[in-house]
């Protein structure tokens, strides 16, 4: 379903998740109003949710799963996928309504049930999304700062959880606004940060650097076996690539819909964070990997980070697991803090007045969730993930196709101004 609308609308919007020029414009800021939240800030929650643990262990668990082929099928799914986000960025710009304030929500519940008059499949997308989003995506993302801490000291799982409960809970007890602020500032960073390591380990092993992109396209098309052949290979690609930049599960609606800027316009900016969590942070991640004799590792339980963590290791001595607990820290809080908003934004749908205290009292829950799940089987982590992200897909790619003249219809009315 994701590529059969992925083809449909990149005919259709004539391949605008390529169009470089406009995705670059589109980070210009129009609005004056400090109260609200810009399209910076909307990309920067949307990367913060993307450029989660999917960037360091599921990219690493595509590798040892599917081998190097897989990257190349994640790299083709993104540059095709992206107009799903293109696409449903403009709906939840289009249906977003006013919260508290001057601040915006959205998102794929939203335009279901204004769009398609769906009420019961909106309540079901939004009922789906936070037990995906606070239960699963949150768990793993604190599940993998436990398991990569514990690679450099001997912390008890329960003392790390804790630490993230109270760090958490001291950026989104503030409100949506600070959850964007705080996205803006730490982003960029933790962009910036991972960029020159992976520039770093690139040249250091610049000799051996066109056998690995001869290798992974190589390997893209090499039946191995029955069981991780060909299929295979592309089908843990795409699902790792659709797993880091959630291209087509609707939450990039959820960031756009925050800001009541041009629908287009956020669409064009929500590529940009799908094509630099694709091309330049999970590429770096598979290239640190892709340089290491990672074959030899025999894993039980595997989460996927310790397969970076050898990486890191081998690459960096003993300060690659420093390194890796610090940008495993940044990557993974950054998500938990955005995945938060996510569910809150669909709460907020479930119950259009819910009470301050209510609400309070979900982020409490939330917090919760996050401690447990530092503690709880990584493997049942990743398989409830990927069943909710089946779900969620289906519904949201049922709502765009249903709502593919409106989306058309804005995308011809933004071309002709």
């Amino acid at each position: 379903m994701i590529l059969i609308s992925a083809c449909y609308f990149t005919i259709k919007l004539k391949f605008s998740q390529l169009n470089i020029s406009k995705i670059i414009l589109s980070l210009k800021n129009n609005s004056q109003n400090k109260e609200t939240i810009n399209s910076f800030e909307s990309l920067s929650m949307s990367l913060a949710a993307k450029i989660g643990v999917g960037s360091l262990a599921g990219v690493a668990l595509a590798i040892y799963i599917g081998g190097p082929g897989s990257i190349f099928w994640m790299w083709i799914s993104s540059l095709l996928c992206a107009i799903n986000t293109f696409s449903e960025s403009i709906l939840g710009v289009i249906y977003n309504e006013k919260d508290y304030g001057k601040i915006y929500k959205g998102g794929p519940s939203y335009y279901i049930k204004k769009g398609l008059h769906n009420k019961y499949l909106a309540i079901l997308y939004a009922i789906i999304i936070i037990i995906a989003y606070i239960a699963g995506f949150l768990s793993i993302q604190s599940n993998t700062i436990v398991t990569v801490i514990n690679t450099i000291t001997p912390i008890k799982p329960i003392i790390i959880v804790l630490i993230i409960g109270v760090l958490t809970a001291l950026v989104i007890l503030k409100g949506v606004k600070q959850i964007a602020t705080f996205s803006s500032k730490i982003v960029p960073i933790m962009g910036a940060f991972y960029l020159a390591l992976g520039l770093f380990i690139i040249i250091n092993n610049i000799q051996i650097f066109p056998s690995i992109i001869k290798q992974i396209i190589k390997d893209a098309f090499t039946i191995k076996s029955a069981q991780a052949g060909l299929i295979g290979t592309i089908i843990i690609g795409i699902q790792r690539g659709i797993f880091a930049t959630e291209s087509g599960l609707g939450t990039s609606a959820i960031s756009s819909s925050a800001t009541n800027e041009d629908p287009v316009k956020q669409g064009y900016t929500q590529v940009l964070g799908i094509h630099f969590t694709t091309f330049i942070i999970c590429t770096i991640t598979a290239f640190i990997i892709l340089t290491t004799n990672y074959q030899s590792l025999v894993l039980d339980n595997i989460n996927g980070i310790e397969i970076t963590s050898f990486a890191f290791q081998k690459h960096l001595g003993k300060l690659g697991n420093i390194t890796l607990v610090t940008v495993t820290i940044l990557f993974a809080f950054t998500t938990i803090i955005s995945g938060y908003y996510y569910g809150e934004a669909n709460l907020k749908f479930l119950f259009p007045k819910l009470k301050k205290k209510f609400l309070t009292f979900f982020k409490m829950i939330t917090i919760i969730i996050i401690i447990i799940g530092g503690i709880i089987h990584a493997t049942f982590l990743w398989n409830i993930v990927d069943i909710f992200v089946a779900f969620l897909s289906i519904i949201n790619i049922y709502a765009l196709l249903s709502l593919r003249k409106t989306i058309i219809n804005e995308f011809r009315k933004h071309k002709n101004k």
